[in-house]
């Protein structure tokens, strides 16, 4: 038994529970949403697995009542940073070498214990401290971060099965899929916490030790992800936890020489950045970095004159909407042809009126509030400019309130410049620009679809024409990373769409994919020659 071969069961997507009225899982959520607002917790720096106090720290508030604080972080500063990356190293001696089955076990272990619905621990923290409401929350934090360990897993049996196809008689050739020789800094964004988990995990998966920045709007979910990993009995060092701000920890992580790769989501701004950085240190790492980003987008939807029109409007709303347009993918710029656009606005502006927008414990509201003062500022600033703007107009909403918590109306602008301000910068809110094009100039503005933004990483065609499906898939073949037709551009799920964009939206590595593990391992080829030469002359040399 000892030698028997490990399979790892196939992995499948997990069930998305309803919370509808009446159900356990509705009552267990709101339980324990209750419990942890009764609590304000402190959340220290974790390194190796102790929990330090540095005394430089930030409140936690609710965006949706920023009057409610959940508690406090701890920062890491220089001293701590340090420590990380000696407890990392540390720790890489012996998880580098541990059997690849021991680390799938482990992280099998924390899907297994995410399957326990009725903690919803991990569910209401992201609720409380992201404002997600509890379908948002159910389909990232509990069933996508429990397909990303899942698949990831069943990914990694591949990798290490792969060996070479052919060894000819006295010879035997393998592949050996090594860890990376030195840290992951895992830098993860506010919006999603399965990705938040991936980012540190997907490496550590695969031999690897990460240093992990959350987001500073999401420590208070994140920490609750360290005590899950805690929990499955992830080794002391091999996911050190290091709170912070960006300007002190980012640096100071980028010129250790034990860097061996970045796992980042987040800004362009801050990738090209960080990428910068990791130029002008290149002689001084002990080995090239990994490299590995998914940034911002500026999706599009395009649709053709024969689209269906309530399938167009519900994608336009789930797309441009949900989860208050804070997600890479969200649709923030549509193009409708005029010959359908006086059904496409009746019936959009009639469905956008029904937007409830609140606090996501009143499971009635769609849309809850934005992460914090410094994206509503940002957010409400591009809706001023468009109400003041001569080439712009408010189609639905344009109102917002910040006294409780950071609320916005789902808005609407519609413009006459294809051009216009809305229609190329990312705004990660809840705002949608629309242009209104000629049907003749399909091809034209499947060009413009094409040029307007610098990113590309998602987007989506609506037509009943296949024709115009396959032109719009050809013309904006580098358009965007994920493509959907017949859909919102929104929602890639684990194993079935892997996710990632090009251009300024990424390295394209696609989360949720083989090709995404395999960025943290580095090949070595071994080949064993059991009767080698035992003399040099080759026969070619011998005297005729």
């Amino acid at each position: 038994m000892q030698n028997a071969k490990v399979v790892v069961p196939k992995a499948v997507n997990e069930p998305i529970y309803s919370y509808a009225p009446g159900t356990p899982e509705r009552d267990a959520l709101k339980k324990r949403i209750t419990e942890l607002k009764a609590t304000e917790i402190e959340v220290p720096v974790i390194i190796n697995g102790e929990s330090i106090f540095t005394g430089n720290t930030v409140e936690m508030r609710i965006p949706h009542d920023h009057q409610h604080v959940l508690g406090i972080y701890h920062q890491a500063g220089e001293k701590e940073i340090k420590l990380a990356i000696e407890s990392a190293m540390d720790a890489w001696q012996d998880w580098s070498t541990l059997p690849w089955e021991s680390r799938v076990a482990l992280f099998k272990r924390m899907a297994s214990i995410l399957q326990r619905t009725h903690e919803q621990t991990i569910n209401a923290s992201t609720m409380l401290g992201q404002s997600k409401n509890a379908f948002q929350a159910e389909i990232d934090a509990s069933c996508e971060f429990i397909d990303f360990l899942n698949f990831n897993a069943s990914f990694a049996q591949e990798i290490y099965e792969q060996q070479p196809p052919y060894s000819p008689d006295g010879i035997w050739n393998m592949v050996e899929n090594r860890p990376l020789e030195g840290f992951v800094f895992a830098v993860t964004p506010f919006n999603f916490t399965s990705i938040a988990g991936n980012l540190p995990t997907a490496p550590a998966l695969m031999g690897n030790v990460a240093l992990w920045k959350p987001a500073s709007s999401s420590v208070y979910s994140g920490y609750f992800l360290m005590k899950l990993f805690e929990e499955a009995g992830l080794p002391k060092g091999v996911i050190n936890f290091i709170p912070g701000s960006g300007r002190e920890v980012g640096p100071r992580v980028l010129e250790s020489p034990h860097l061996a790769g970045i796992h980042f989501t987040g800004s362009t701004a801050v990738f090209q950045s960080m990428w910068k950085t990791i130029g002008n240190n290149i002689a001084k790492y002990k080995t090239y970095p990994r490299i590995v980003g998914e940034t911002g987008g500026k999706d599009f939807c395009i649709a053709h004159e024969s689209a269906n029109v309530d399938a167009l409007v519900t994608a336009m709303v789930r797309g441009a909407f949900e989860y208050q347009g804070q997600k890479c993918s969200a649709m923030s710029r549509a193009y409708i042809p005029k010959s359908i656009w006086p059904e496409v606005k009746e019936k959009y502006e009639k469905m956008v009126a029904t937007i409830s927008v609140g606090d996501p414990e009143d499971f009635s509201h769609f849309m809850n509030a934005v992460i914090d003062k410094s994206a509503f500022d940002s957010i409400t600033a591009y809706i001023d400019f468009a109400k003041e703007s001569s080439d712009a107009e408010i189609l639905t909403g344009g109102n917002y309130d910040d006294s409780k918590g950071y609320f916005i109306e789902p808005t609407t602008i519609l413009t006459s410049d294809p051009h216009f301000k809305t229609m190329e910068e990312e705004i990660f809110g809840p705002v949608l620009t629309i242009y209104i094009y000629d049907p003749k100039d399909w091809e034209e503005t499947l060009g413009l679809v094409d040029s307007t933004s610098p990113y590309a990483l998602t987007g989506c065609i609506h037509s009943r024409d296949r024709e115009k499906i396959v032109e719009a898939s050809k013309a904006l073949t580098h358009s965007a990373g994920n493509f959907y037709i017949n859909d919102k551009p929104t929602g890639a799920v684990v194993g079935q769409q892997p996710f990632g964009g090009s251009r300024a939206s990424g390295t394209n590595d696609k989360a949720g994919s083989m090709m995404n593990l395999l960025r943290w391992v580095s090949q070595r080829t071994i080949k064993e020659t059991f009767d080698p030469p035992k003399d040099y002359p080759y026969p070619f040399m011998d005297k005729e």
